[in-house]
């Protein structure tokens, strides 16, 4: 589990998109997104920067299991695995990059404050997080325990900085 200080400071984790952005349209690089817990989030950060439609191809917001499948998750890693596990999170990664054709491609799924009563893997405060670039994977769980008394915003926030953060130490530039 990926222990941080669980940055959820709004104009730092904007400005390191900012600056993964922009790294990415200088090198060319193309970026896609499946998302579920943090709802559009990592797109909507990434594409906040004139100019990233240069390199932003495209997104899923798969809030349920059935809009997973229906993006590309194979239902059978749902039901091994379950919705909430590094499996799907990387399922969702490589249907996000097969559909859009990308470098870079994000799965994110888990859970925040609640348990899930559809799932019953759910845990709640659990992320789990899969970037892929190219045939380099990266994944990470992230425990949200300790921003318990935080809302849904500064969980998103910090679960979306936590993707990017990945990207900018990970990946050339």
């Amino acid at each position: 589990m990926k222990k941080t200080s669980h940055n959820t400071d709004e104009g730092a984790i904007r400005a390191l998109f900012e600056k993964v952005t922009s790294r990415l349209i200088a090198q060319g690089l193309t970026i896609s997104t499946m998302e579920s817990c943090t709802s559009g989030f990592v797109a909507s950060l990434l594409t906040d920067r004139e100019g990233a439609s240069a390199v932003y191809k495209g997104g899923f917001v798969t809030y349920s299991n059935e809009a997973k499948i229906k993006a590309g998750v194979p239902e059978e890693i749902i039901n091994c695995y379950g919705v909430y596990s590094p499996e799907t999170a990387k399922a969702m990664a490589d249907a996000a990059r097969k559909a859009f054709d990308t470098d870079i491609a994000i799965g994110i799924t888990g859970t925040f404050a609640n348990e899930d009563p559809v799932n019953s893997d759910s845990k709640a405060y659990t992320v789990y997080v899969c970037v892929m670039f190219r045939e380099k994977i990266f994944e990470e769980k992230l425990d949200l325990s300790e921003l318990k008394e935080s809302d849904r915003y500064e969980m998103k926030l910090y679960a979306a900085g936590e993707v990017c953060r990945i990207i900018d130490e990970n990946f050339p530039g």
